[in-house]
């Protein structure tokens, strides 16, 4: 069902909130679209990408030259001046209303909610989602690992803090360092071309996400914000034989007699479902 009158508007909202009231548990799983809720830049696109980086664009870089193991081999100031200006970002930027809808119905199940994520940005730790029901399948910016993978180790990036030459995209201070070897430290994410991205902390995630998974009878998937181009997430909801409300405003179709296609942004939907809801009584106002 995709949105056109107040109407049916008002009907995809109820069903929203029928299928969340029948639910123990609730998966959430989560694009970059979500982020863009936050006011984080949409990466899609190499003119989308140029404007938030202006000397990438310049050097007519795209997103695949820098955000990958090589660009921090050949130019890690110009690699780190990029993952450091969206370390400083992400650690700023408050969650969208999205989150905080989400985080209350979650509240309301027996078996609660757990999130599957493609986003690096660690924006659901910062809503306060607890960190152990999270799946970050592409890593996370806030933590770093050996450019070179020497013993394995993935540690937390706080005592990393970026000074960045905006305009330039370079980073200005000393290079985090891998704590055994003394070389180049690297975020924690799964980049184009990595065959050295250390996934051991995402597995440790996922087999949390499975032991709960298992006590769960009656699942509901929220998805938010994914897309068909990278399909990560999108397919792992939709392997989960659950009901699956899609909230995305550009690819909303799914099954009809599994779910509920909202065309629109997370914030306009779940604002919609969270009123739906409080109608119903199942959250307070």
């Amino acid at each position: 069902m995709r949105m056109g009158r107040t109407d049916e508007s008002a009907q995809c909202f109820a069903r929203c909130a029928s299928l969340i009231e029948q639910a123990d548990g609730l998966l959430i799983t989560a694009g970059a679209g979500l982020g863009v809720d936050s006011g984080l830049p949409d990466f899609r696109g190499s003119g989308g990408f140029w404007r938030v980086y202006p000397a990438l664009g310049r050097a007519r870089l795209h997103f695949q030259d820098i955000a990958c193991p090589d660009a921090f081999r050949e130019r890690p100031r110009l690699a780190w001046g990029f993952y450091g200006h969206r370390l400083k970002l992400y650690r700023q930027t408050e969650p969208a209303p999205t989150f905080h809808i989400l985080r209350a119905i979650a509240r309301r199940l027996s078996d609660g909610a757990f999130v599957f994520t493609s986003n690096v940005d660690g924006q659901f730790q910062r809503a306060g989602f607890d960190s152990g029901r999270i799946v970050e399948c592409h890593g996370s910016i806030h933590h770093l690992q050996c450019l070179d993978g020497c013993m394995g180790d993935v540690w937390p990036a706080d005592a990393f803090a970026p000074e960045i030459d905006e305009e330039a995209c370079m980073l200005l201070n000393d290079f985090p360092a891998c704590p055994w070897c003394k070389g180049l430290a690297r975020p924690n994410v799964l980049m184009f071309g990595d065959g050295t991205w250390i996934e051991h902390r995402m597995r440790t995630q996922l087999a949390r996400l499975d032991a709960w998974r298992s006590k769960v009878d009656r699942l509901l998937v929220i998805e938010v914000g994914a897309g068909t181009a990278i399909p990560s997430v999108r397919l792992f909801g939709e392997g989960q034989d659950a009901p699956i409300i899609r909230i995305n405003r550009d690819e909303a179709k799914t099954v009809a007699d599994r779910g509920v296609s909202l065309a629109m942004t997370g914030v306009e939907a779940m604002r919609g479902i969270a009123a739906a809801l409080i109608e119903r009584g199942f959250l307070g106002r």
